[in-house]
């Protein structure tokens, strides 16, 4: 069981397929369902506070190296730029779009992506975690309903 919990916790900790692999996988396997959802939330957001942390410091590292610098430079002014603007048109409404952004199950959204992009358009660290945190847990209720429909589909055709 321990070793089921533990690809769980693993596969959520993956960019792209996160939670949202994690919890059909355990739904799959029969896992307990409350605890495969803590475990899966708990891996997602594991890598978060690195990922917001640091992306941004890499950027400012590099946009005064020679080969990297232009990119990493227009990168942190897309992002100055980027926010700019999203607070004018969402003001308030910018970390509901994040926590939206991360919890809508779709390709390309998910933890990692809104963190990066929370990272670089220079949002407030704990606002941002805790909106990535409220979109997770969205996006794994979505995941584990479609799961258990799904699942529950497969069980009652058998």
């Amino acid at each position: 069981m321990f070793k089921k919990y533990l690809i769980v916790f693993l596969i959520s900790m993956v960019p792209l397929i996160e939670l949202r692999g994690a919890i059909p996988y355990a739904v799959g396997f029969g896992l307990p369902i409350w605890q495969s959802c803590l475990v899966a939330v708990v891996g997602n957001m594991l890598p978060v506070p690195f990922i917001f942390l640091f992306a941004r410091k890499i950027l400012e590292w590099g946009k005064d190296k020679k080969v990297i610098g232009g990119f990493f430079r227009w990168c942190l002014e897309k992002g100055d730029k980027g926010r700019q603007k999203l607070e004018a048109k969402a003001g308030r409404g910018l970390y509901i779009a994040l926590l939206l952004f991360v919890g809508i199950p779709l390709p390309g959204t998910g933890a990692w992506t809104g963190t990066l992009a929370a990272s670089f358009l220079n949002m407030d660290f704990k606002k941002s975690v805790l909106y990535v945190l409220l979109g997770v847990l969205l996006a794994g209720a979505i995941m584990l309903t479609a799961s258990l429909g799904v699942f529950g589909a497969i069980s009652l055709a058998k």
